[in-house]
């Protein structure tokens, strides 16, 4: 991960389930720009983080020895926004767990009030697979999905024109 959307873990139950917070601080760059006047927490940051209790979770239940990867978000239900000075909890739970990947429901709650519902499926890839192989994998897919240009330029490959 590059950047992480939780602070940390307060209750932690292998195999099972994971509770973490998030602060909401307005000391976040996002925050300026989402929305002038108003700031709120970007919806994609609460998926984020979200996605990376119950990743953790599901790894932990792995002993760490698949890289896992987000792979689809089947369902996300958004009742509330967050706002600077609150506290978000993500709560996940396991509900599958194989060795290649696995599915976990969260919810993010501030305080009683339901935030957001979501559902992640998760794909476990080898540890062995250095990191420039998942890179190159990654651009290879983002090359066929059309964003090829942009994602080799901003790797400092070349892009599929030829130039950079």
């Amino acid at each position: 991960m590059r950047w992480f959307w939780i602070d940390r873990f307060v209750e932690f139950h292998s195999g099972a389930s994971a509770r973490a917070i998030k602060n909401v601080s307005l000391a976040e760059e996002h925050l300026h720009d989402h929305f002038p006047g108003y700031p709120v927490m970007p919806g994609s940051l609460i998926i984020e983080g979200m996605a990376q209790t119950g990743g953790i979770l599901l790894a932990e239940s792995l002993k760490f020895e698949s890289l896992i990867v987000m792979a689809k978000v089947p369902k996300v239900v958004f009742h509330s926004w967050a706002v600077p000075g609150d506290t978000l909890t993500y709560e996940a739970k396991l509900l599958d767990a194989r060795e290649d990947g696995g599915v976990v429901e969260c919810v993010a709650r501030i305080g009683e009030r339901l935030l957001a519902e979501a559902e992640y499926v998760f794909a476990c890839l080898p540890n062995s697979q250095s990191k420039t192989a998942c890179q190159e994998s990654f651009l290879k897919t983002m090359q066929l999905l059309g964003a090829g240009d942009s994602v080799a330029a901003a790797a400092g490959g070349a892009s599929p024109s030829g130039t950079n």
